[in-house]
């Protein structure tokens, strides 16, 4: 998937006005999800997203992963956009659904594995929800 593909796709699933606000909304989410999951992990997902974004993703690499739950998430991204948690977290399913889309399963379930099981749903994996 090609960088104006995934935010394209972002745009439509998110229902946003605009390819820039798409954008925005993108590289909040990807940036505390890198806060969230190994180094290492953030690498290896940075590799398999369109460049800007992997860059992105790669930029905001922490030393190491901070340990938090959902609303921890969509509060930080809500944070970063100027939004209601309520309203990041459509944010984030927007942005980490594409990204379920855009990368190799076995890098989905590598990402997963780090995370709480509630965050599969934000990834438009609901059926992993458990």
């Amino acid at each position: 998937m090609q960088h104006h593909e995934y935010l394209a796709r972002v745009r439509e699933l998110g229902e946003y006005g605009s390819q820039d606000e798409a954008a925005r909304v993108t590289e909040a989410v990807l940036g505390v999800l890198a806060q969230r999951i190994s180094p290492g992990e953030v690498d290896d997902l940075a590799s398999q997203l369109p460049g800007p974004l992997g860059q992105a993703l790669a930029d905001a690499k922490p030393q190491q992963a901070e340990s938090f739950g959902i609303e921890e998430f969509c509060r930080r991204v809500a944070e970063r956009i100027g939004a209601r948690p309520r309203t990041a977290e459509w944010d984030a399913s927007a942005v980490l659904t594409t990204l379920a889309e855009a990368v190799s399963g076995g890098e989905l379930n590598q990402v997963l594995s780090q995370l709480p099981s509630g965050y599969a749903g934000l990834f438009g994996k609901a059926d992993l929800a458990g």
